[in-house]
């Protein structure tokens, strides 16, 4: 069994199930559809069903080793912008991260791996896990039992830095670890003509946000990664009041937990103090959600063996300031998560993940499905 030429049997069919999910897009915690379509084509192939919520653990095979294979199926809230026949049917969602790839390409790996099972020296176990988009499904997986008895995990990303159909891999830290913060401050409103008499929120945030930049610059080591973002600022409803609160949003970015800690303890402060300073309440509410994706280096030169034995094209991929909770599987197992390039300029497809126009060159998506087959054949030699 040729894992390539097996993929390749199958192209069409991965491509129909992309299209499918990617029409029919589901957040966090919601993809009931999206599960039950995997689960009956597993049991139809023969796999053991286990469910958590609307994540799906799969087992086939038997023997003294294991390996995982992992994808993500949940979508975005954002409103699709690309003109295609398989644009999202569901306002204000969208497949915008390429999960419905990933969802497809296991699926196919699935299939192929049931056909041929008696060539597996051992035992697969496929996991499709919901809420990777802020919301920790791979905890809840784990919690679950998703890595009982597993020896090594393997996991994919669509790859808009990447020339299509390259796979990329990477020894060591290619995710960033991340974490949300809200700050909500309340002042005392009033007209826009007697600002004297008013507590004004805007000020103060305004202040925040240009002194959330020093926490890089000025206190990270410049020997050290990380990044502090402002993405959102809601304040206000017309041109001659003051509000009375005022509500920033941002994400940081880190590489090691002691700069992560570092980053938390200085978002507090600054808002704490400025808000102090301008006479207005401060409330901080900051949250690491993911550690940094570290792959383990045995299993990534693993990989490029892997993908050497059977033709498939690879390089180094760079570090990315992104964040994946597959970080978490990773640190109770030895893997490595992968990436598959999907950039084609002739296409059109260069819009990055979470753009209201991300698509995938789907004419590659079958490179994912091999590679995730030979993945497996090779281990349970």
């Amino acid at each position: 069994m040729n894992p390539v030429e097996e993929a390749l049997k199958i192209k069409d069919q991965i491509v129909a199930w992309r299209r499918d999910f990617h029409m029919w897009p589901e957040l966090k915690y919601e993809e009931e559809r999206t599960s039950r379509i995997v689960e009956e084509h597993l049991r139809e192939w023969g796999y053991r069903i286990k469910r958590v919520g609307t994540g799906i653990i799969a087992d086939i095979g038997e023997g003294e080793k294991t390996i995982a294979l992992r994808a993500d199926m949940d979508a975005l809230p954002i409103q699709e912008e690309n003109n295609v026949p398989y644009k999202s049917r569901v306002p204000g969602k969208m497949h915008a991260c390429g999960h419905d790839a990933h969802t497809a390409m296991l699926l196919g790996a699935g299939k192929i791996i049931a056909e041929h099972i008696e060539e597996f020296n051992g035992r697969v176990r496929l996991i499709f896990q919901p809420a990777e988009e802020g919301g920790n499904g791979a905890v809840k997986m784990i919690e679950a039992g998703a890595l009982e008895g597993v020896n090594a995990i393997f996991g994919f990303h669509v790859w808009m830095e990447l020339p299509s159909g390259v796979i990329g891999i990477r020894e060591g830290p290619f995710l960033a670890g991340a974490g949300f913060f809200t700050i909500k401050l309340k002042g005392l409103g009033g007209h826009g003509a007697y600002p004297h008499l008013a507590r004004d929120p805007i000020i103060a945030g305004a202040e925040i946000v240009t002194a959330l930049q020093t926490i890089v610059s000025r206190n990270v080591s410049p020997f050290e990664t990380a990044v502090v973002s402002v993405t959102a600022f809601n304040s206000g409803t017309a041109h001659n009041i003051i509000p009375e609160e005022a509500e920033l949003k941002g994400t940081f970015r880190f590489y090691s937990e002691e700069v992560g800690k570092l980053i938390q303890r200085r978002i507090d402060e600054i808002a704490t103090s400025i808000a102090k300073a301008h006479n207005v309440e401060s409330k901080n509410d900051i949250v690491e959600l993911v550690p940094p994706t570290i792959n383990d280096g045995e299993m990534a030169n693993f990989a490029r063996k892997v993908a050497e034995k059977y033709g498939l094209k690879h390089a180094d991929v760079p570090m990315s300031m992104g964040a994946e909770d597959f970080a978490y599987y990773l640190q109770k197992v030895p893997g490595a998560f992968l990436a598959l390039g999907i950039r084609n300029e002739e296409k059109g497809i260069i819009y990055p993940p979470h753009h209201p126009k991300f698509n995938v060159d789907e004419d590659v998506l079958y490179l994912g499905t091999a590679m995730e087959v030979a993945l497996a054949k090779e281990f349970l030699r």
